[in-house]
């Protein structure tokens, strides 16, 4: 149980801490203050994972199921940062709108469950393309070095120490099998760090520094704010997560043989939601269902949840030994970058797999993908396209995750539902493609 919940936690270890050093890079916290940052992460995620595997009452999927911090609030809440004129509000704002955002959808998880269809593939497929996307600019980004202003900025040594550490996670990923082959990306981070220490690039003082024992302490960065921007800006992100939560729950039901009810997914997005709000009284981010870990679980064959909830108690232990969650600012931004080109590229890849599901010889379809995409990428291609709306409007605007997201809902709906009349039978499951809705089935016209 304990070598099975240590995999657990070693597949998605890199996904948990990625989004605090970003956001955390983005604020301009220090080694310290990132360290504990990063600590308060994985101890939130690993409450939250005890939530999904054991619950209580009608909260918990009770499945083998990790929760973590997602991705798909990344590039909201560093628009969030962009915006703030105090950098030190920044947090307090971000952790006031995932408050708000993981309360409104622990309320709307009954409902949300039964709306299921009207984020088909086609719809979460894009969501999940743009999250990959959007991040891949940070890992090009890191790979340059942390400073933009520093002297070796994109300088022929980083974009090295890149390169070889890219090199390094796909020789493991092509040559190794098993347990060696779920941590490449680990393995990468250690071995790359291990190769930037001639360079002179490798620091340990946050090591040496950080206690064995600490606690992330309640609202650490200062008392959560309430700006209506930037928790419009996080509903999204919720939407967007519990989408892609109802998906992984029906997938990982098939592979557990407990195919997953309405029942069941009320409770998993109950454990989400309030994952989420709860999240933020400890420093945490918003969390969510860790794909990477469903795939895990079939590979492994090993279905037990208790065996998840105990790699949410190492979780626990991490968030609670800041020595450990230091060892993660100890890699340079170099590596940090090579290994993120894998990281953000594979969220993106996983997006383009479920288009793949979505029906694209419809050409309804291909419309709502072409828009969304183009729409979403336009903060990554043209970031000052909304330089002339205010500045509460561009933290929504900003993140191409949140209007791609609306874009594809919206378009879905005009193109898939109004004006029909769906039947049972042709409502699409969020993890199948359905069947095209032919023209007996549109509703009669009004008189």
């Amino acid at each position: 149980m304990a070598t099975s919940g240590l995999q657990h936690v070693a597949a998605m270890y890199a996904g948990v801490v990625a989004p605090p050093l970003i956001v955390g890079a983005a604020i301009g916290l220090t080694a310290t203050e990132l360290t504990f940052l990063t600590g308060a992460c994985l101890f939130t995620a690993g409450l939250a994972t005890f939530l999904q595997t054991l619950g209580i009452w009608k909260i918990g999927a009770r499945l083998p199921f990790v929760n973590g911090v997602t991705f798909a609030g990344v590039a909201p809440m560093t628009a969030i940062v962009a915006s703030t004129e105090d950098r030190s509000d920044a947090l307090p704002v971000i952790f006031g709108a995932v408050i708000v955002a993981g309360l409104l959808g622990f309320l709307a998880a009954p409902v949300f469950c039964k709306a299921v269809r009207f984020f088909p593939p086609v719809v979460t497929g894009t969501v999940i393309t743009l999250i990959g996307v959007s991040l891949l600019p940070v890992a090009f980004g890191w790979a340059q070095g942390p400073n933009p202003a520093g002297d070796d900025y994109g300088s022929a040594t980083n974009l090295t120490l890149a390169g070889v550490t890219l090199l390094l996670v796909l020789l493991l990923r092509r040559f190794t099998r098993g347990f060696v082959k779920q941590i490449a990306v680990l393995l990468g981070l250690v071995a790359g760090t291990l190769v930037a220490i001639p360079f002179g690039v490798t620091d340990f003082g946050p090591v040496a520094a950080a206690d064995v024992v600490g606690f992330p302490t309640p609202f650490h960065f200062g008392a959560p704010q309430f700006q209506l921007a930037a928790i419009l800006s996080m509903c999204v992100v919720m939407v967007v997560s519990m989408t892609e939560s109802t998906a992984d729950m029906l997938a990982l039901g098939e592979i557990v043989d407990r195919p997953a009810d309405e029942k069941t997914i009320a409770a998993g997005l109950r454990a989400d939601t309030l994952g989420s709000a709860l999240s933020p009284v400890f420093n945490g981010f918003m969390c969510s269902a860790f794909a990477q870990n469903i795939g895990l679980v079939a590979m492994t064959r090993i279905r037990s949840r208790y065996v998840v909830a105990t790699g949410g108690a190492f979780l626990v232990l991490m968030g609670l030994c800041p020595m450990a969650a230091s060892l993660i600012a100890v890699v340079p931004r170099p590596v940090l970058g090579g290994a993120g080109v894998v990281l953000f590229g594979s969220v993106a890849a996983s997006g383009i797999q479920t288009l793949v599901r979505a029906g694209l010889e419809k050409d309804n379809n291909v419309l709502i993908v072409a828009v969304s995409l183009a729409v979403g990428i336009i903060p990554i291609t043209a970031p000052g396209f909304y330089h002339a709306f205010p500045e509460t409007a561009r933290i929504v605007l900003d993140s191409g995750i949140s209007t791609g997201c609306v874009a594809a809902v919206l378009l879905n709906l005009v193109f898939n539902h109004l004006g029909r009349t769906v039947d049972a039978q042709d409502v699409t499951h969020p993890m199948e493609a359905g069947e095209e809705i032919t023209g007996a089935t549109r509703a009669p016209a009004t008189p």
